[in-house]
This record gives structure tokens, sequence and C-alpha cells, in this order.
């Protein structure tokens, strides 16, 4: 079934039971290039070629630089570590060397004008030889890079090593389990992977990109329709209609208009005022209100969408990405910047956070600035808040149920061990079942709770960022 993390963790792939997508590979080049980079047996045969390359190029320079079976076994010895697993050669090589050079510029404060090479030589780190190498002359740091990225490029040929290697059968047995019920991704723009969460470089299309995208469209579709309803000038018909009608006004009147319309009453042109601005036209008091409403809606139904998408079966929700939530954020705090500078200029915007205070210019001076700095450090910690709440909120509610089913399991299996009769299995699958049911129905709930909050907040932070204080 699906992998623990699958609603939690973007990826690059599709989860879904093994027998809806089996893997029947029987060769190497069957297999997706990430999967063979990530095999043992082709990293150090990578890691060779790679090695011999650094040994053609600079073994003259370099008295220390050990042999291949030394560097094999250190490397292999480094990988036994979990933070380590399945990463190639020269990410060991990088990682070693920018830990040793650190461990240098400490060295070096006690140890005045001696170099890199004084301390490799009496401290003797793994890799010293690498750190000289890559580290010891910062005048070529940008000469090193273009060499060292492409010998790594040319270390690297999936099919040639495809076309002169063979996996026995229980690998690729073993590896077909480990696929089955894994939709990957295609990359159709070129890049490239580093394994199946991580990206290595380019523009990878990740799965929830895709899911934004579904959403995306499916809110396009559906508001086309109601624009084409509502351009006729007929009466509201159907509970489709009528629902994104009532969503609509609802957020118009309960939200925006009271968040964003109570700069005019200030300028004399609220509700009170004879509603006529400059040149004796009449003046809408819900004027910029009115504006925010389709960014306030969008906002809204979008982030409900991917919302909900964490409740569909083997899909996930893009809010619980923190990349996600924090370009909603920086959507709303953009916006209200433009409304702004757009209002006040970009001198006024700056300033506008500031109330106006009547002080003694010895002592606004010190005040004022004092107040601008932390206005605007309030308000990017609260536009920063905004990001984690959402994510904070609909993470948890999939750690719960993970962890409900983890108790399940747990218990079954301890009751199992233990030799209790077969009838506790049936409690206990009965307490998850109906466990799980319960908490979905809260997450539906917080699903529509957390789409409100952080359109509310966002448009009490519009009104900030685009009213005169």
């Amino acid at each position: 079934m699906a992998s623990a993390i699958l609603h939690i963790r973007d990826s690059y792939y599709f989860e879904v039971p093994k027998f809806l997508w089996p893997s029947h590979r029987s060769r190497i080049a069957d297999f997706p290039d990430v999967w063979i980079r990530l095999d043992a047996d082709y990293q150090l045969w990578e890691g060779k070629r790679l090695y011999e390359s650094l040994k053609k190029k600079y073994d003259q320079e370099l008295a220390q630089m050990p042999s291949w079976e030394q560097l094999r076994a250190g490397y292999l010895q480094w990988k036994e570590a979990h933070e380590n697993f399945a990463k190639p050669l020269d990410v060991y090589l990088d990682e070693r060397a920018d830990a040793i050079y650190a461990d240098f510029q400490k060295w070096e404060a006690e140890h005045p004008g001696r170099s890199l090479t004084d301390f490799v030589e009496e401290a003797r780190p793994e890799a010293g030889w690498f750190a000289i190498l890559s580290r010891g002359r910062p005048d070529r740091a940008e000469e090193w890079a273009k060499e060292w990225r492409k010998m790594r490029d040319e270390a690297e040929d999936v099919q040639a090593y495809a076309k002169t290697h063979t996996w026995s059968r229980e690998k690729i047995e073993a590896y077909n389990v480990r696929l089955s019920g894994k939709i990957l991704v295609p990359q159709v723009f070129g890049g490239k992977l580093r394994n199946l969460y991580e990206r290595e470089s380019g523009v990878c299309i990740s799965k929830f990109m895709i899911v934004e995208v579904v959403v995306a469209l499916l809110l396009v579709i559906a508001f086309t329709w109601l624009a084409r309803r509502v351009s006729t000038g007929a009466a509201p018909k159907g509970r489709l209609w009528n629902l994104l009608e009532a969503i609509l006004l609802f957020f118009r009147d309960q939200v925006a208009r009271p968040a964003l319309v109570h700069h005019h009453e200030e300028d004399g042109h609220g509700d009170d005022a004879s509603h006529e601005g400059h040149g004796g036209h009449e003046h809408n008091p819900y004027e910029d209100a009115d504006r925010f409403q389709p960014l306030i809606w969008t906002l809204f139904v979008f982030i409900l969408g991917c919302n909900l998408m964490g409740l569909v079966p083997w899909v996930g929700a893009p809010t619980g990405s923190f990349s996600v939530t924090t370009a909603l954020a920086m959507i709303a705090f953009g916006s209200g910047a433009v409304a702004g500078i757009r209002r006040f200029g970009v001198g006024g915007f700056i300033w506008n956070p500031v109330a106006g205070m009547d002080l003694p210019l010895a002592i606004a001076v010190v005040i004022k600035p004092m107040l601008l700095l932390i206005e605007w450090l309030g308000l990017l910690i609260r536009h920063g808040v905004l990001a984690i709440r959402l994510l904070a909120n609909m993470v948890a509610g999939h750690l719960v149920l993970a962890a409900i089913m983890g108790l399940a399991f747990g218990a079954a299996a301890a009751a199992t061990f233990s030799g209790k009769p077969t009838w506790m299995w049936a409690i206990t699958a009965a307490i998850a079942i109906f466990g799980s049911a319960a908490f979905n129905l809260l997450e539906l709930f917080v699903a529509f709770l957390q789409a409100y909050v952080f359109v509310f907040l966002t448009s009490l932070f519009l009104g900030t960022l685009s009213q005169r204080h």
C-alpha cells in the first residue's frame, strides 16, 4: 500500500496499491535512470571512473592521493551511516572537503600563516588530498568548479553501464517489488533527479506540482461555467450555482469588505459621506475591497482544493509542503505590496506602516525609524507565520492518522506474538477503522477552516499594506 509519508512529503512519483501498477522489468535498461544511479554497484562503477579522471589529471600534484581500494573502503564505510545512504562518491568527497575546510578555518585562527596543506599534513583527515585539491587554491575556485562538473558528467553514463553490465535475477526481482505501485512522473523538461524525493538539477516535475495544476484546471472549468451562467442575467438555479455564489457573497460581505473598506471612511468617502469623489463622480466605498475580491476568492478555493486532495487516496495535499504554503504567503504579501506602491508610491509605501505621530524632531528621528523596523519585521513575520500555520495544520492531521494506524498494527502484532485469541485482531481493526474515519471527518473540517483562516488573515494583511495608517 501507500507509504506512510505519502501525504506529508512531496515526491516525484504517485504511489498506488502494488497490484494496480506492477513492475515487470527484466534488464537494467528497463529501469529508470534515477533508479540505476541509486544502485550500489553502479555508484562504485561511476566512482571508479571519477577517481581515474582525478588521478589522470592531478596525480602529479597530489602525493597523498590514495589508491582506488583505499578510497573505496572509506567511501563504503561512510555510506553505512543512514543519512549517507545511496549518495555517490562525488557527494562523499565534497562533504568531506567541506568538513575539513571548516576544521582548518578553526585551526588557522590558532596557527596564523599556515596553509590548508599544513593542516592536512598534521591532522591527516580522511580525503584530505581532495580538500587540498578543491579548497586549497581559492584563486582558481571557479576554474575548479568547471573541471569538477565536467569530470562528474563524464563519469556518469547510465546507458554505457546498462550495455556493459547485468544484474542478477534476485536483484531485478527485488527492485521490481520496490518499484511496484510507484508511478514515476515523467521529467519532460530534462530535469535530473537525485532520488525519488530530491532534485539534482534542472526543472523537475513533482507530484504536488501535478496536483496543483489539476486543482487549477478544475477551478478554471468550474468558474468559466459559472461566469457564463451569471453573464446571462438569469436567477441562480441549481445547487452548484447557488453554492458558488453563496461562497462569493460570504467572502465579499464578511471578509473582504470589513477588512478593506474602512480607509475610505477615513478619507471622507464612507457610507455616511456623500459618496461623491473627485470631480463630482459617485465614489464606491467598496472599490478596493471589490478589487481584491477575485484574489481572495481564488486563494480560498485553490487552497481548499489542495487541502481536500489530501483526503483523496494516493494523491496527497500540496499544502502539506512548506514550499507551497510559502509561495501562497508570498502571493499575499506581493499583492499587498503592489497595491500599496500604486496607492502611496514607493517611499509612502515603505513609511505607511508607521502611524502618523506629532513628535519633536529630536525624538522623531530616533523613534520613527525604530517603529518602522519593528512594523516591517512584524509584517514579514506575520506572513511567514501564515505559511507555517497552514502547513502545520495540514501535516498534523496526517501524522495523527499515521499514528493511529501504527498503534493499531502494533497492538495486533503484540496480540499475535503473545498468543492472544484471533478475535483481538477484529477489535484492533475496528478501533483503527472508526478512529481513522473520525479523524478524516475532522480533517475535512480542518481543510475548510484553514482555507478560510488563510484568506481571512490575508485580507487583514492586504488592508495593512494598502491602507493609510
